[in-house]
């Protein structure tokens, strides 16, 4: 995947913002290495308010555990990057909310905190949708912090456009 520029990310918050207004929906965004980008994207667009809800950056475990509630024995076993804990980052901002869809993103945006384990550019996306489902997927980037991010933006807005039914549009 190559890192989006401004126009597409745009373009692709726009295709988002359509789609959940169509559905009568709302969206919440758990935030750790995008540092709030996404909430930014969605709330530049005039009118945003009515299918954007409310963002959250949680980039320490503290504020993952405390804000969105996720449990400690999974940030101690699995990490912050990891399903477990992305999959409960969406779960949490969801809070049961018939009308929410949410997205978390959780990475390893760079240049430095990369392990064997979990390189500079592994990012985990989840998305919580009506009817209690959550579903996430991890990528590994290439490139430098933008780039990366970038990145992890387009697979969080393409995979919840396409797990909406929607093909993104191609930019």
């Amino acid at each position: 995947m190559q890192p989006a520029d401004d126009a597409r990310l745009h373009e692709l918050t726009g295709q988002l913002a359509e789609t959940l207004l169509g559905r009568a929906l709302q969206l919440v965004t758990a935030e750790s290495c995008t540092g709030g980008w996404l909430a930014k994207l969605c709330t530049d667009r005039p009118g945003s308010s009515r299918w954007f809800a409310h963002g959250v950056v949680t980039y320490s475990n503290a504020a993952k555990q405390r804000l969105l509630g996720v449990s400690e024995t999974a940030l101690d076993q699995d990490g912050a990057v990891s399903q477990s804990v992305v999959e409960a980052m969406a779960s949490g901002a969801k809070a049961d909310d018939p009308g929410v869809v949410t997205v978390a993103i959780s990475g390893v945006a760079g240049p430095e905190g990369g392990t064997a384990e979990k390189p500079v550019g592994l990012v985990w996306c989840a998305w919580a949708l009506p009817g209690g489902r959550v579903m996430s997927a991890a990528e590994q980037f290439a490139g430098d912090r933008d780039a990366v991010r970038r990145q992890a933006l387009v697979l969080a807005l393409t995979g919840l456009l396409s797990r909406l039914g929607e093909a993104p549009h191609t930019g």
